[in-house]
């Protein structure tokens, strides 16, 4: 069968290659019966899943050797073409694995999977279910074979199912960026950008948590702590940072450097020192220079930059970016 005749018309163009592929002409599709595991020398795995959005169901088939390696794996779709795609290289993507190697597969590695190029996605957003739908039996073929309860697996509460973005991170990314917005909030993490059921109540599929409902109420407690904060400072004589003078900020700025930060970048033989501090509409911009061993260091504009300005923001003010030159 055409991808054309598949899919129906200019809809093709949104899924790539290889999904249409897998569609037509799945590697995986099949079952597995005991007498077959144990001709493999293994223990038959078999489990059901379905996506209660959609109406989809999948079969996993999976024969684990005594080491508790996947050594074959099997797949029956009762569902739409873009389910059998996705399911197909759920089994491709298990196979030769551990089952606690395979329970960390995630949907986003299913879809990247099959995507023609890193920066084009493979299926529709409103079709990210499928590759969900693809996570989810991996975790319910390990819960079988390890004897526990599927919900084991996850630590952490999904609010994007399709991005696999938890509760935790949307909160933090707010938090730390500043963010505004729903649309900055799926620049920066990906939630909401596909099917984007959990942007806000009416989507395909109801959701216990929203974008818009986290975005609201995550800043509604960071003006409450900024409000405590200056209530603080208030009684105990201390100016807010963003009421100092110029001259102020950069004695406050240097003094948190000299207590939490300065020290541990000595360790390693590096420094930094205050360039510049700029307030504009939205933040307050310190320009460092690293010297020393920071100086071209890595992690200078990735985990050592984040911690600086994870304190600076905790100590003085939240609207606070560092900037590197």
């Amino acid at each position: 069968m055409a991808k054309n005749d598949l899919l129906g018309g200019a809809l093709w163009e949104q899924y790539s290659k290889k999904v249409a592929d897998r569609m037509n002409e799945p590697r995986n599709l099949g079952t597995i019966t005991e007498e077959d595991a144990k001709a493999k020398g293994g223990k038959l795995i078999v489990a059901d899943y379905g996506a209660e959005s959609c109406g989809d169901a999948v079969r996993l088939y999976w024969v684990v050797d005594d080491s508790g390696r996947i050594i074959d794996s099997k797949f029956r779709s009762f569902g739409c073409g873009t389910a059998i795609a996705s399911s197909d290289m759920m089994c491709e993507l298990c196979l030769g694995k551990t089952v606690d190697e395979a329970v960390k597969i995630t949907n986003i590695d299913v879809e990247m999977s099959l995507r023609d190029d890193p920066e084009t996605p493979a299926v529709p957003g409103q079709k990210m279910h499928c590759s969900v739908m693809a996570y989810d039996v991996i975790k319910k073929a390990a819960s079988i074979y390890k004897g526990v309860d599927m919900d084991s697996f996850e630590s952490e509460i999904i609010v994007c199912e399709c991005a696999r973005v938890s509760l935790s991170t949307i909160q933090e990314v707010i938090r730390i960026n500043d963010l505004k917005t729903v649309e900055e909030i799926t620049d920066y993490t990906k939630a909401g950008a596909f099917c984007k059921s959990c942007i806000k109540p009416g989507g395909h599929e109801d959701r216990e948590y929203y974008l818009v409902d986290i975005l609201r109420d995550t800043r509604a407690l960071m003006e409450e702590e900024k409000l405590k904060a200056n209530a603080n400072s208030s009684e105990s004589g201390e100016l807010a940072f963003a009421d100092m003078t110029m001259v102020q900020k950069i004695k406050a700025i240097d003094k948190v450097i000299d207590a939490n930060i300065r020290p541990m970048l000595m360790m390693d033989g590096g420094n930094m020192e205050i360039i510049d501090v700029k307030d504009s509409e939205k933040n307050i911009d310190i320009y460092i220079r690293y010297t020393g061993a920071c100086a071209g260091c890595a992690s200078s504009s990735t985990g050592t930059l984040y911690a600086i300005e994870t304190v600076l923001r905790q100590k003085l003010d939240t609207s606070i970016r560092v900037m590197p030159i």
